[in-house]
This record gives C-alpha cells, sequence and structure tokens, in this order.
C-alpha cells in the first residue's frame, strides 16, 4: 500500500506541472494481475483497483492500517469499470457486470476479486473510508441504481448520475459513492463548481476515447488550475477545491465522498463568473 499526500491550500498555486499532478493525480493504478492501494491524507481515503488475470486478488490490510484484516475498522466500495467478474466476502460470491456495485461492511474478513476470463478481465475500481458502524455487504446492478438527469443541453453539461451508496440508497457509514455519465455532444461536469468543506471527494475518469482527455478542475474558486486526465485517472479532491471537468469527447467518471455527512445537497456553490 502506497502512502499519498497532498499540499495545502497555501502551496498549491505555487506548484509546477509536475508537481501539481504529484500531489493530486494517481495515474498508476489498474495494472493487469495487479491489486494496488493507496492510502490518502484526505479524510484517511484509500483508492485502489485490482484486476485479476489467472489468479484471485486477496485484499490484504496493509501494514499501514495496524489491523487484522482491510475491513476490520473500514468499509469499502467497489465498482468494476472492466469485464465481468467476481468479488468473494467471507465466502460469498457476488457477481460483477460492467459498471456494478459492491458495498462491503466494516467487519467483512476475507475478500478477493476474480475475473470470469483472465483475457479480458474485470477492472475493479475501490473506494474505502474509515467506519463506525455496521451495515451488510449488498451488490447492485445498474438498474438499481438512483438514476437522476442532469444538465442541459444549452450549457453543454447533459448527464446521467447514477447514485449507489448514498443515503436513500445502499447503507454506509460515511462513504458515497456512483457514477455519471456525459452524453454525447456534452463536455461540462459538476457545473457549475462548487466545494464541501464537510467531504473530501475523488473522482476517477473512464470511458475516455483514445486520443481524448479531461481536462479536470481544482483549486480555490478565485485561483484554479488544471490537471489533465486520461483513461482511468483519479483525481484527488480535498474539500477546500472545486472539482468540475471538461472533455474533448464524451466520458464518464466515478465520483466518491466521504466526510461528515452524506447529504448529496451539501455543497457550496459559485458562480461561473466568479471562477479564475
Amino acid at each position: 500500500m502506497n502512502n499519498h499526500r497532498t499540499s495545502s491550500i497555501e502551496t498549491y498555486p505555487n506548484f509546477c506541472t509536475e508537481d501539481l499532478r504529484d500531489s493530486y493525480v494517481l495515474d498508476y493504478l489498474f495494472t493487469a494481475g495487479e491489486l494496488q492501494l493507496t492510502y490518502t491524507d484526505l479524510d484517511r481515503a484509500i483508492v485502489g483497483s485490482a484486476v485479476p488475470t489467472d489468479s484471485a486478488l486477496p485484499l490484504p490490510a496493509g501494514d499501514q492500517l495496524r489491523a487484522d484484516f482491510f475491513c476490520q475498522r473500514r468499509e469499502l466500495g467497489v465498482i468494476n469499470l472492466g469485464a465481468a467478474g467476481t468479488i468473494t466476502v467471507d465466502g460469498t460470491s457476488y457477481p460483477m457486470a460492467n459498471r456494478e456495485c459492491l458495498y462491503i461492511g466494516r467487519g467483512s474478513q476475507e475478500v478477493s476479486f476474480s475475473s470470469d476470463d483472465a483475457s479480458s478481465p474485470a477492472q475493479f475500481y475501490l473506494l474505502s473510508y474509515p467506519a463506525h458502524a455496521d451495515y451488510p455487504t449488498t451488490h447492485a446492478k445498474i438498474e438499481d441504481a438512483n438514476k437522476l438527469e442532469l444538465g442541459s443541453q444549452a450549457d453543454a453539461n447533459e448527464r446521467h448520475l447514477f447514485q449507489y451508496i448514498h443515503e436513500n440508497g445502499i447503507r454506509s457509514c460515511q462513504l458515497v459513492m456512483g457514477f455519471t455519465v456525459l452524453k454525447n455532444g456534452s463536455v461540462w461536469n459538476t457545473m457549475p463548481p462548487h466545494t464541501h468543506d464537510r467531504r473530501s471527494e475523488v473522482y476517477c475518469y473512464f470511458d475516455i476515447a483514445e486520443g481524448h482527455q479531461v481536462a479536470h478542475f481544482m483549486g480555490e474558486p478565485q485561483e484554479t488550475r488544471v490537471l489533465w486526465m486520461q483513461e482511468k485517472h483519479v483525481a484527488l479532491s480535498p474539500s477546500w477545491s472545486i472539482h468540475c471537468g471538461a472533455g474533448t469527447n464524451s466520458y464518464a467518471f466515478v465520483w466518491g465522498m466521504g466526510g461528515e455527512n452524506q447529504r448529496f445537497d451539501d455543497m457550496d456553490g459559485f458562480p461561473i463568473t466568479d471562477l479564475r
């Protein structure tokens, strides 16, 4: 498990591109045959991936957690961004198709990931936060998600938002998780932008067409910076930072949050004309 530290609100404006990316972008996940975990300083979120091929990949606790097993004091959300696979939790198997979600509750001891076909593996995206309550492990298909239609064609931000783990969906201690798909011809996500001082957020961009990228905007509203994101790059967003993006083509992204509450509308918006 890697340790990852982000910069402070005072220092990020002085960063060069390399420093900014080192602090806020994870671009090394989703390696075939490997499970990768990164422990961050954003509300102690752990971001990871599992791409099993010839054999199942068990989920270790890692030295950083000082725990007997990964979910001893944690909850975990997983969304499959690849081909079909299976997640096994304490002997129970959960088949996972593309874009399906599994919430794994605190106290789950043995977790492993496998693919149906090693030549076309599952690509499991993992997001975990500390948990202080037990909720049951729950599987959800796309049709189980709460689907919202957001934005408008005129503003180039028509999008489908799929809520999986939230206060009115899969129950959790603090984790909130789902994904958003931009409609063809729309490019902007999370616009107008906002912050939420009570939660950090993590974005994993996917389904980006070859030869295209997404410009992810971060920073204080009057001191923004841009991070260019490619397929399955992850952007870390501190509570003080805006988080919005514009793609050179259509794309999708998994969003996940952890912090003080799970209210979808707990955000502090900023007028577009105030951005600098």
